[in-house]
């Protein structure tokens, strides 16, 4: 949940701009990595709040699908979900019961938000750099992105955004204005089966 609410906050803030050229090595990453239909994997959250000891730590699946949204499926330490696509945010609660947290006709920026968690999840650099100045680095066979926020607006929600992956994202750290901190770990990455499962796409009905 706090992953996509600063990822909603991130594209609500941050508006349209213009995307930087990129220099030949953010251009190679790109190249690399893959670009499916529908990802599927699993995920580790810690969140770090200041004058907290320990993070706050969660778990569970995730599913991007690149023409419907992202599902998002806590299940530790409390079973919720959430679902977003390009018209809503639906979260779903362990009991059953639904509530629309946000539609497209309330606030139509909303159209970009699954725009922004796609490119974020997936490594989507040009749709990052509208956002934010990319800085790539490698890592072995691996790389780094680091996520500076161009704007004022996003400046005063977001200090970094860094990302490391190789074929795929796997690690996204997201630094608050205020210092908190949250990273979310990627991990069982799958492209198989290519196409949503009709319990998946009814979720996103």
């Amino acid at each position: 949940m706090v992953f996509f609410r600063a990822l909603l906050c991130t594209a609500l803030l941050a508006g349209g701009g213009i995307a930087d050229a990129a220099d030949p090595q953010v251009q190679a990453i790109t190249a690399s990595m893959a670009k499916p239909d529908v990802l599927r994997g699993q995920f580790v959250q810690e969140k770090q709040v200041s004058g907290f000891k320990n993070p706050l730590r969660s778990q569970g699946r995730f599913v991007v699908a690149r023409k419907h949204g992202v599902i998002w499926t806590t299940l530790k330490p409390f079973p919720s979900e959430l679902v977003v696509t390009a018209d809503r945010i639906l979260s779903r609660q362990r009991d059953g019961s639904s509530r629309v947290e946000l539609e497209a006709r309330q606030q139509p920026a909303l159209r970009s938000v699954n725009a922004v968690m796609f490119a974020l999840m997936s490594g989507d650099v040009q749709a990052l750099s509208s956002q934010f100045k990319v800085t790539a680095t490698r890592e072995g066979q691996g790389w780094r992105l680091l996520l500076t926020p161009k704007s004022q607006v996003l400046a005063k929600a977001f200090r970094t955004l860094s990302l490391q992956g190789d074929r795929y994202v796997r690690d996204v750290e997201i630094t608050e204005a205020s210092g908190d901190r949250t990273r979310i770990r990627f991990s069982d990455m799958r492209e198989t089966p290519a196409t949503l499962a009709a319990d998946e796409a009814r979720r996103f009905d």
